[in-house]
């Protein structure tokens, strides 16, 4: 059975800092995970990626504020959030895309930064 569960959404003020936390079990071992957001009336986005190897990719609105972690022992992957913006506020998903092409999204956390 697959399962993944976000977390650690919240409301913030600008500049405060939030971690989010998605919990997969099931999945299997070689898989890419990601963090994607989606503001209301805009598309989803790329936040930052992390590949079975350790690779890290962020995307320009993430770099150098966000870092993404995982710890393979709790089958869990975090994004630690600092230096929050106002446009920052959106629904966080977990992606988990896996070696044999399938995709799969949680249901979101949300995140709101207040001015």
């Amino acid at each position: 059975v697959q399962a993944q569960v976000e977390s650690g959404g919240g409301s913030v003020q600008a500049g405060g800092s939030l971690r989010l936390s998605c919990a997969a079990f099931g999945y299997p071992q070689c898989k890419t995970l990601s963090w994607y957001r989606q503001a209301p009336g805009k598309e989803r986005e790329f936040v930052s990626g992390i590949d079975g190897d350790g690779t890290t990719r962020y995307a320009d609105i993430a770099k150098g504020r966000f870092t993404i972690s995982q710890d393979n022992a709790k089958n869990t992957l975090y994004l630690r959030m600092t230096s929050l913006k106002t446009e920052d506020t959106a629904m966080y998903y977990c992606r988990i895309w896996t070696c044999g092409g399938f995709t799969y999204w949680g249901q979101g956390t949300q995140v709101t930064v207040s001015a």
